[in-house]
């Protein structure tokens, strides 16, 4: 498509007669689809055509082949889509906001981000056990450093190993007796319709998610002003967006790509001002690791339009306790997100 198409197909109505059809890409998971089918649906809903174009991705075939995350590099599951995005193979890209790189990418706008699922971890056991009931010596599998850090902090013995490969490979895992347990995100479970299959929902006060997790990011390009509009009014919850800006704001103040070992957990809860009035204010929760492997950890609460700037403070505190930073120094979080606050 070349830029003069692409500046046609943004001038063409998005509902009604003569409406453009959204061409919506998707990695070709279960979940990726699941979720993608999430947005279709919606924007149907709207009164827009839709067509969903199934793009391969760096990090679902470095999946298949078994090549550990670390070695993928950052957004392995996002380039693709978003080339495609820029080139006008498609018109919106649906990701997973956790495995979104915190650099902005010229060209692109973060249009939406929707409701989000319960950003908590969830455990599937063996014999329906929760995790204080796994013996010393379990075998636990999960690919996430933040997750093996958080857990092992808490001396239970466990024997954490990192694995990859979708919901249903993971979970085969425990079923046919290769692992005690493994823990995912409940979100991807509760898409899938399969929550029920979690032995526990893990407490953020011992596991706190990711930034961003159980939440999806709708990006469009830039310049489709219409489409961009269409996608925010129909998609894009506020609160959400408040809450994952600061989460991410501490991730990109840490200078941290997603693979690190960092957890963060906003939420947007009310309170009393000093003359009584109920207002929206942000609760802010991180955790993160030092050098020695030790985890450090720290809370803030502010104003819902101070949301980055929450973050940013809350990891410099991280920074001053201990916390090792990585990846790229001013990595910048949240320049192509929606406005914290409308």
């Amino acid at each position: 498509m070349t830029v003069a198409d692409t500046a046609d197909t943004a001038e063409t109505p998005l509902t009604g007669s003569g409406a453009r059809t959204i061409r919506i890409g998707t990695r070709a998971s279960l979940l990726a689809r699941t979720q993608t089918d999430i947005i279709a649906t919606a924007l149907t809903d709207a009164g827009a055509t839709v067509e969903v174009v199934t793009i391969a991705t760096d990090g679902d075939r470095s999946q298949a082949a078994g090549t550990p995350i670390p070695q993928t590099g950052v957004g392995v599951f996002v380039t693709a889509l978003r080339d495609a995005v820029l080139a006008g193979e498609i018109d919106v890209a649906v990701h997973s906001y956790k495995d979104l790189p915190t650099a902005p990418v010229p060209g692109l706008s973060l249009a939406a981000v929707p409701a989000r699922e319960d950003p908590r971890d969830a455990l599937v056991a063996r014999d329906g056990m929760v995790l204080g009931e796994l013996p010393p010596g379990a075998v636990v599998g999960t690919g996430s450093p933040r997750r093996i850090a958080q857990i092992g902090a808490l001396g239970l013995g466990l024997e954490l190993v990192p694995i990859r490969g979708n919901v249903d490979t993971r979970i085969g895992k425990v079923t046919r007796g290769e692992l005690d347990a493994v823990v995912l995100a409940r979100a991807g479970l509760a898409r899938l319709g399969r929550v029920g299959e979690a032995t526990e929902v893990l407490d953020p006060l011992q596991v706190l998610p990711a930034p961003a997790q159980g939440a999806l990011a709708c990006e469009c390009r830039a310049d489709d002003a219409g489409l961009e509009q269409f996608l925010r009014a129909t998609l894009h919850d506020e609160s959400v967006a408040v809450a994952v800006t600061a989460e991410r704001a501490v991730l990109g103040g840490l200078g941290s790509p997603c693979g690190s070992p960092i957890g963060a957990l906003a939420e947007v809860v009310e309170d009393l001002d000093d003359d009584g009035h109920v207002v929206e204010r942000l609760s802010l929760r991180a955790v993160a690791a030092t050098a020695e492997g030790a985890l450090v950890r720290g809370s803030a609460t502010g104003e819902t339009e101070d949301a980055e700037q929450i973050g940013r403070a809350l990891a410099e505190e991280l920074l001053a306790d201990g916390a090792e930073p990585k990846g790229l120094a001013g990595d910048t979080a949240t320049k192509n997100q929606p406005p914290p606050a409308s």
